[in-house]
């Protein structure tokens, strides 16, 4: 049986005369006919990646608001407390006696402020950083987080789970968090290793 010639690549034009012997090579495992070999992705230098003070200070100015809302939930629970006294009515004269404790305004407005914090987080880190890849602190600080796959914003999703994951060591495993936080320092690509484990980078805009 007579090898085919390919057909012909987009545009109209010939293919190429097939070489001595009147065969065409087979295309390589798993490349389309017609189309060149994928390019492999490329190691960039760590001056290519964002600093690990500029990531720091960008968490900082992204903790803000959260600061902001935290002293306040926490002064109005402690400047509303009210003071309760009960009279001692057993016979034996004790007296009167006072419990002080946190007023119905003060718990309502704590729990508000909590949670316009955690909805300013999940939409600075869910919605804003994983659509754009920078959150308030990050585009301050011009910089933004991708995979390292695509290179493009990691999405809503994988973006809350990434902030939960630093959430979860700071909570239960303090020391893992303290590695992990600091490992962009030694760190070739100036990964975190939440950022290894969602396969992330860091880079100035």
């Amino acid at each position: 049986m007579t090898d085919q010639p390919p057909p012909p690549p987009p545009g109209g034009y010939p293919p190429p005369p097939p070489p001595q012997g009147g065969a065409y090579p087979p295309p390589p495992s798993g490349q389309a006919a017609g189309f060149p070999p994928a390019q492999a992705p490329q190691a960039l230098p760590t001056e290519a990646y964002t600093p690990w003070l500029t990531r720091v200070l960008a968490f900082l100015i992204d903790m803000i608001p959260v600061f902001i809302l935290e002293a306040i939930g926490w002064g109005m629970l402690a400047g509303t407390r009210e003071t309760v006294c009960v009279a001692d009515t057993s016979g034996y004269d004790l007296g009167e006696f006072c419990a002080e404790g946190a007023s119905t305004l003060g718990l309502v407005s704590f729990y508000i402020c909590m949670a316009i914090a955690l909805a300013y987080l999940i939409w600075n880190y869910g919605y804003r950083q994983g659509t754009t890849g920078s959150s308030i602190g990050k585009s301050v600080m011009k910089c933004k987080i991708i995979s390292e796959k695509t290179g493009q914003p990691i999405g809503f999703g994988p973006s809350v789970v990434r902030q939960l994951l630093y959430m979860v060591a700071g909570l239960f495993f303090g020391i893992v968090w303290l590695i992990a936080v600091l490992f962009p320092l030694w760190d070739a690509k100036r990964q975190t290793l939440v950022d290894k484990i969602v396969t992330t980078v860091c880079v100035p805009l």
